[in-house]
């Protein structure tokens, strides 16, 4: 073998890469210990090509506890009805249209919906304004198309095809963001369960357990509506934002807690009350009136979701680790809060300003971090 043939250093440390380094894991690696638990206390029946029957991924999403003491950790904090209707859709023959405002972990329940029922969420589709139908049906390795001409060996498979030969949950995410011509190639996938390639005179059956999980909102620019056809091939569940403060609040301390310590961030943990404060700023700005509903407040352009809510507070903790004394102050809370509100640096201003002294000077415990925002406006 040739000096250039043999591996460099770089490409063995990527192969040797152990999960500690890691960036961001899957689900299905995670969440290991919990899937193999639930998969040996598991007796209920399974349909075609399921890891886990209906009732242990519903387990593995809302949380519980194992006859062997094992706590399952809930992915996703809400109405449990909303879960057990999208895990029974994709049961049946017919795809899940997860559908919400921003922030409202739709990718985040997809994601796990697949771990648990395939044990891989890695067949993904990301969908974008450029993203061509060989990212639903398949694409050509041209080199060899040129040399050979079309052949199954000169396929290249995507996502969707993949899942559709192994019996596996396809993700796409951002359905809404696909230009409306390629987000048809899935009508006939959807409604035959096929495949076809015409280059070779073939097609594609889907195999038990293949399904598809898409997930959309209509509150970005460049949303391109779904047809009347491919609606009628989805079930659409409507994730909506956590009913009370109190259900934000635990999401948002579960998920925060979750993430600094995959990040490692070296500061201490959030207090539930600085939490809350962030919290309650989100929902009355994004409501548009204080929580006890006596004043009228103007909304910011910005959607203001959960998932930005534990962006600001993750960020923050950074903050305090790298740049503060490692315990989370206001004037750490504020800098982040300012960047989440103001996206519009006029229209936004206004709307922050007026909301730090019509609620937040008044509200009681809360001049710190009013002092803190105003220094920064």
């Amino acid at each position: 073998m040739k000096s250039s043939d043999k591996p460099s250093k770089s490409s063995k440390s990527t192969a040797q890469t152990t999960p500690k380094l890691i960036l961001r894991q899957h689900a299905e690696q995670q969440y290991a210990e919990e899937l193999q638990e639930l998969a040996k206390a598991d007796t209920r029946p399974k349909p075609p090509n399921w890891k886990l029957s209906p009732w242990a991924v519903s387990t593995y999403l809302l949380g519980g506890k194992l006859a062997n003491g094992l706590e399952i950790t809930p992915k996703y904090i809400g109405q449990r009805r909303l879960i057990e209707v999208a895990i029974a859709t994709l049961a049946t023959d017919r795809a899940l249209l997860l559908l919400g405002v921003p922030g409202t972990a739709k990718t985040w329940v997809a994601e796990h919906l697949a771990a648990a029922i395939s044990g891989s969420s890695t067949l993904l589709v990301q969908g974008t304004a450029g993203t061509g139908e060989e990212a639903i049906r398949y694409g050509w390795n041209y080199a060899r198309l040129l040399a050979e001409g079309p052949s199954p060996e000169a396929l290249v498979l995507s996502p969707v095809m993949r899942a559709m030969q192994e019996g596996q949950i396809a993700r796409i995410e951002e359905l809404t963001r696909i230009p409306a011509d390629v987000q048809d190639a899935l009508i006939t996938i959807l409604s035959e369960k096929v495949l076809p390639i015409p280059e070779l005179n073939s097609e594609i059956q889907a195999t038990r357990g293949f399904n598809l999980i898409a997930t959309a909102n209509d509150r970005d620019k460049g949303v391109h509506e779904l047809s009347s056809a491919l609606k009628r091939r989805f079930n659409t569940v409507v994730l909506p934002v956590p009913e009370s403060i109190d259900e934000e609040v635990e999401i948002v301390s579960q998920r925060v807690a979750a993430l600094g310590q995959a990040l490692e961030i070296p500061a201490e943990a959030p207090a539930l009350e600085k939490i809350r404060q962030v919290v309650t700023v989100f929902r009355e700005l994004r409501q548009g009136e204080s929580l006890d509903g006596k004043l009228k407040l103007k909304r910011p352009s910005g959607t203001l979701s959960t998932a930005e809510a534990i962006s600001v507070l993750n960020n923050s903790l950074s903050l305090a680790a790298h740049f503060g004394s490692g315990e989370l102050s206001e004037e750490d809370l504020a800098a982040s809060l300012v960047g989440a509100v103001i996206k519009d640096p006029v229209q936004d201003a206004l709307v922050w300003r007026e909301y730090l002294e019509t609620v937040t000077r008044e509200r009681k415990g809360w001049q710190d971090l009013y002092q803190a925002c105003r220094e920064l406006v």
